[in-house]
């Protein structure tokens, strides 16, 4: 349920009204918007269902939500979540764009990506420090190592950093070095781990699963706001089709279903989405033109040589010509 409280409502009004979902067992979350402030109730259903609040002072209205997601709906919030990450606002009239290696491999290798996508125009570092790779023998990444190091290099060059988290025991570990935590594909379903970073307040980047559902991904965003945080940005890095020429299927159509059903920010992987370092650019023009918030992306100074996803890497001169061509893209869509 959602109760619409009324532009005229009291600090008094409002209470009232919390004290009485909290009476009858239910638990709330609140939304202040320019004009009013949204209250959803969250809980058991039958309790929700006999939960009668038109009656009380302030409320202009109460809105029964059939889906399964509540905090992530449009219906909650009409307006849309700007999610600011030390400054850098993710969801506002800005693009944003993180870059950087797959893996974390060096030192050198770190600073020279680093130096580059600055250079460029991009607010965050990207890069694993934990690699879930679908072979054990692949390289699995330098784990803390590499989070000392995206951490240092990131306050040198000053970047934000995102990084995976693949383990809910090292949310706290993870949480110490990054600016936003990651959850992968293979995890979106994760439900332990998608409570874990919900407890923490952290942003969260949530990464659209392998063969997830725009339902199944609302719903795993739910579970992380349900558990507390409301800072989620959901990724599309592809879905797993028939096809075999690319790595990936780039559902772009994503990005608009996500602003329709959802007032969380969106941002677009065409690395992962493609597998394919010269599709890359093309995608990720064709992502700002349907209105993603943000781009992540691969970029490595030597991809020949890279310990994985050499194949889908920019080098630092493509990403630097990316960023020049989505420059006039953004400013069609009303974007900086």
């Amino acid at each position: 349920m959602i109760i619409v409280m009324s532009p005229n409502s009291t600090p008094e009004n409002l209470e009232s009204v919390k004290q009485k979902i909290e009476r009858s067992g239910l638990s709330y979350h609140q939304s202040v918007g320019e004009n009013r402030t949204i209250i959803g109730v969250i809980g058991d259903k039958k309790k929700i269902g006999a939960l009668e609040m038109n009656c009380f002072d302030g409320v202009e209205k109460t809105v029964r939500i059939t889906e399964k997601y509540k905090l992530v709906s449009r219906e909650f919030k009409a307006d849309n979540t700007v999610i600011d990450v030390r400054g850098v606002k993710i969801g506002g009239e800005s693009l944003v764009v993180m870059a950087g290696p797959c893996s974390v491999e060096s030192r050198e290798q770190l600073r020279e990506a680093a130096e580059a996508v600055k250079s460029a125009g991009a607010q965050f570092l990207r890069g694993g420090a934990f690699k879930p790779r679908t072979s054990p023998y692949d390289f699995q990444g330098l784990g803390e190592e590499g989070l000392q190091l995206l951490r240092e290099v990131g306050d040198e060059f000053d970047l934000r950093v995102v990084t995976e988290i693949v383990d809910l025991n090292d949310v706290d570990l993870v949480s110490k070095y990054a600016d936003v935590l990651q959850v992968g594909a293979r995890n979106m379903q994760n439900f332990r781990l998608l409570l874990a970073v919900g407890r923490c307040q952290k942003p969260v980047l949530l990464k659209r699963g392998l063969s997830a559902t725009i339902s199944e991904w609302l719903n795993a965003a739910e579970y992380v706001m349900s558990a507390g945080n409301d800072n989620v940005i959901f990724c599309e890095r592809g879905i797993r089709t028939y096809e075999t020429y690319t790595r990936n299927t780039l559902d772009l159509s994503a990005v608009v279903a996500i602003k329709e059903l959802s007032h969380l920010p969106i941002i677009v992987d065409p690395s992962h989405g493609t597998g394919r370092w010269q599709m890359v650019q093309p995608m990720a023009r064709a992502a700002v033109a349907a209105g993603a918030d943000g781009l992540i992306i691969e970029v490595h100074p030597h991809p020949e040589v890279a310990l994985s996803d050499g194949d889908q890497s920019l080098k630092p001169k493509n990403f630097a010509s990316l960023m020049e061509e989505l420059k006039g893209i953004a400013s069609v869509m009303g974007r900086k």
